[in-house]
């Protein structure tokens, strides 16, 4: 009985026909805003959609990744942070590091990146040293300044689970000749674009010259000795200084 609320005057039925003037404005404007709404709704999913497109690469090649895949994803990231990288690989293959980092008047490092499922062995030192060492015969007409070793060390545990630095035996990190830095503390950089820390871990107070950044954001570090619950927001709770 379609009819039957129409006939019997009910309050609860509400007839198109006998609208005023200020409820057919209300209602067309509701249905104006549902309809900016759902076009709005579509566009930002579109935008999260690209944006974890991405980002995906990066952060599962940094946190998770190893070889190849872990190579490019820090030097997406450094590039992201305004260093020119090359893939010493393709260039002079494994005779040297995996990147060689900085532009034209910034200083030059070498970036050894290693990954390991468990604890990190002390002696991925001995690579860095060593491609540090054979540098000059390779490309005499371009000297280093140093270089950093980059870890993606226990990438067989979920990052809140791994210790917060690469190494920990204080007389070993005490003797470093140079940066060591964990894929987790990079990570944690990059999602926050905090360029600032990426630059300065990888060139240390050399003076930056390279390409400007457009997003330059100024976030404190971490507090490395806040409690953070396991498995929330651990990234806020793994950012540490270079060993």
């Amino acid at each position: 009985m379609p009819n039957a609320l129409r006939r019997a005057r009910s309050p609860h039925f509400e007839d198109p026909d006998l609208r005023t003037a200020d409820e057919l404005t209300a209602r067309q404007a509701l249905y104006d805003l549902e309809a900016r709404y759902a076009e709005e709704k579509l566009r930002i999913e579109e935008e999260l959609h690209e944006a974890k497109d991405r980002a995906e690469p990066v952060r599962y090649g940094l946190l998770y990744g190893s070889g190849a895949e872990l190579v490019r994803a820090v030097a997406a990231v450094l590039n992201a942070a305004g260093l020119p990288t090359v893939d010493l690989d393709d260039e002079v293959g494994t005779r040297s590091a995996d990147l060689l980092v900085g532009g034209e008047g910034s200083p030059h490092r070498l970036v050894e990146i290693k990954a390991a499922g468990g604890a990190a062995q002390e002696n991925l030192v001995s690579y860095l040293q060593r491609h540090l060492q054979a540098w000059p015969q390779l490309r005499p007409d371009q000297p280093v300044t140093g270089g950093v070793l980059v870890v993606n060390h226990q990438h067989k545990l979920h990052p809140s689970e791994r210790t917060s630095q690469v190494y920990s035996r204080p007389e070993f990190v005490a003797s470093l000749p140079f940066t060591v830095l964990s894929t987790v503390t990079l990570f944690n950089w990059w999602r926050t674009e905090e360029w600032a820390g990426i630059r300065k871990a990888i060139l240390g107070n050399e003076p930056f010259q390279g390409a400007a950044v457009a997003v330059e954001l100024a976030t404190p570090q971490p507090n490395t000795n806040a409690a953070v619950p396991p498995r929330r927001r651990w990234w806020l709770s793994k950012a540490a200084r270079p060993s």
